[in-house]
Parts: C-alpha cells; sequence; structure tokens
C-alpha cells in the first residue's frame, strides 16, 4: 500500500469526519451553555473522569482558560470536581446529575441525526461500518 495516498485517504476522511459531526451536532448545545463549554461537557461525557490538564489538551485550551470554564460549569451545576483518594493534589472532574441530564438529551437528538444518516443502509453496509469503526478505534484512534 503507498503509504503517502493512504495518508491522503485519512486527510479526506478526517474532514468528512469533522463536517459530519458538525451536522449532527449542530444546534444541539443548550443556549445556556458556550460552544466552548459544550465542548468540554461533551468530552467528559464520553471520557470521565477527566482532569483538567486532559481537558486543556484534548480541547487546544489553555490551563487558565480550562479554569476558568470549568469554574463556569460549576457554577452552572454541570460538573463536580473530586480528587484522587491517594493524592489528595490530583483533581478530577465528571459529570453533574444535572450535567448528565443536558448531555443525555443532546446525545439523544445527535443519535436520532445519525439513525436518520444511515436509515437505508443494508445490514451488510452497517455491518462494513462497525467494522470499519473497530478498526479505527483500535489501529489509529487507541
Amino acid at each position: 500500500m503507498d503509504k503517502k495516498a493512504l495518508f491522503e485517504k485519512w486527510v479526506s476522511f478526517a474532514t468528512s469526519a469533522h463536517r459530519v459531526t458538525h451536522e449532527l451536532t449542530i444546534n444541539v448545545k443548550s443556549d445556556s451553555i458556550t460552544p466552548v463549554q459544550y465542548n468540554i461537557l461533551e468530552y467528559i461525557t464520553v471520557s470521565q473522569p477527566v482532569t483538567p490538564s486532559e481537558i486543556s489538551v484534548c480541547q487546544h485550551i489553555s490551563m487558565p482558560n480550562t479554569s476558568r470554564e470549568l469554574k463556569k460549569l460549576s457554577e452552572k451545576n454541570l460538573i463536580e470536581k473530586f480528587s484522587n483518594e491517594e493524592d489528595r493534589r490530583k483533581q478530577y472532574i465528571r459529570l453533574s446529575e444535572e450535567g448528565e441530564k443536558m448531555m443525555k438529551e443532546a446525545f439523544a437528538c445527535i443519535e436520532t441525526r445519525f439513525l436518520n444518516r444511515i436509515k437505508n443502509a443494508s445490514n451488510k453496509d452497517l455491518d462494513d461500518i462497525d467494522h470499519a469503526l473497530e478498526i479505527l478505534q483500535t489501529k489509529l484512534f487507541y
């Protein structure tokens, strides 16, 4: 396999994945939070518990900005901070009950859009998509 051609396919795939993700998630966030705050909540939802530094790196936000946004999310009762039992200095973040509810509603909307997108796929197509996602997850997104 030509690795340059494979890279070019990857670039095309990543661009398409970004576009489709945008289409699936547009207007799902609550008006009470900013897009940056929604992205942080989405990351926490799929990765919790997380540290502030993990949020900063993954979301490409400076630590001071991450801390400020986490403070706002905490004030809105959407996240909870807790300490590691072995090392009290290490802080973790998880969704609060209210945050869980908000993100459950957002993900339900995203799921409906996703299911609508694949509604005409055959069972073989769905199996192929599932297999492709497993390969990507284990070989590229580990």
